[in-house]
């Protein structure tokens, strides 16, 4: 007898559609999001998702193949749509037998969605409602809706204005909330909403399982909602996606990093596309300091505003249990009759 039938009443399209336990995705991060914790959050009942970020194909298939060999459930792979060998990449995923592809950094080129609608199921990001449609009608079979409150790469409008503005509009459509989401209870509520599931990144990267350095989780641990912060773009020429991060000394290297780059322009020595490219070459290197090394004082320590709720570092079991508990508590309460006034 399931022991969150209320929420699983709920998350029904959405478990089916991923095919596991519980309808929660694991966000992808790059550097953290690799075999280990993948295979952690898949077997602990929700739905583990490969980082792609800047690997090759070859590299890719390595990586599938040795979370394959750690868990036989079901998990995702998240490519980037900018990537030079977006093809190759997915083609890597359809010889891996990979069941479910996202694909996120923009809208998929057709030929992609193609190719992956070919042989695995797809999901996308929608930052609105009209962009939410054309996916669908593209041929997307599901979409994720992420606010403002995540960690990394971020869009302009928080999960609170976005899931009024889609869940509502879409009520047949597959969609996975996310940004921001630390406890059950905001599962609860947005499965309510219409939401199939959700996503989460931060409670993850903080895991027993996440390889991410001893450091960096420790300053999650200590970091409250509000140390989140969104980077700043210094100038117009450069229309920089706003990254989401723990305020450190690397949030001021990255406005001299801006100011460095638009002198360049300046004085002729690059166009904007190098430009543009030096700006995003500069978070990669800033995130894998975090991250690999440790470096919490000068690299990005990409984080949601749930980072608030990080206050230990757990299995990844634990967290997965914590939330489904929190919210069938929730959508239990919700349910209860309503006593009479005396």
């Amino acid at each position: 007898m399931s022991t969150s039938p209320h929420l699983d009443a709920l998350t029904a399209r959405g478990r089916a559609f991923l095919g596991s336990r519980h309808a929660i995705l694991g966000g992808a991060m790059t550097w953290v999001s690799e075999r280990n914790l993948v295979a952690a959050i898949s077997n602990a009942g929700g739905f583990g998702v490969i980082a792609c970020g800047a690997m090759t194909p070859d590299r890719l298939a390595a990586e599938i193949a040795a979370t394959r060999g750690l868990t036989d459930r079901p998990f995702g792979v998240n490519l980037i749509t900018l990537h030079p060998q977006l093809l190759d990449l997915v083609a890597a995923c359809r010889e891996q037998a990979v069941s479910h592809v996202v694909l996120a950094g923009g809208l998929p080129p057709a030929p992609a969605i193609a190719r992956v609608k070919d042989f695995a199921r797809l999901l996308a990001f929608a930052p609105n409602l009209a962009v939410a449609r054309k996916l669908l009608r593209s041929g997307v079979d599901a979409l994720i809706i992420e606010g403002s409150e995540a960690g990394g790469h971020i869009g302009p409008v928080s999960l609170a204005v976005l899931a009024q503005e889609i869940l509502p509009a879409l009520p047949e459509a597959i969609i996975f909330a996310a940004g921001g989401i630390g406890h059950g209870s905001a599962v609860a509520a947005l499965v309510e909403m219409g939401a199939s599931g959700v996503q989460l990144g931060t409670r993850f990267a903080a895991a027993v399982e996440s390889v991410a350095h001893p450091a960096f989780k420790q300053a999650f641990v200590r970091a409250a909602a509000r140390d989140a912060v969104a980077s700043v773009q210094l100038d117009p020429r450069l229309p920089v996606i706003p990254v989401r991060a723990l305020r450190n000394a690397g949030t001021e290297a990255f406005h001299a990093k801006q100011r460095e780059v638009a002198e360049k322009l300046d004085r002729g020595e690059i166009d904007p596309a190098v430009a543009q490219l030096e700006i995003e070459h500069y978070w990669a290197g800033a995130l894998r300091r975090a991250v690999v090394e440790g470096d919490v004082e000068t690299g990005s320590l990409m984080a949601g505003q749930s980072v608030g709720m990080v206050k230990a570092i757990e299995p990844v079991a634990d967290i997965i249990a914590s939330l489904v508990g929190g919210a069938e508590a929730a959508l239990a309460r919700r349910r209860s009759p309503v006593p009479e006034p005396a």
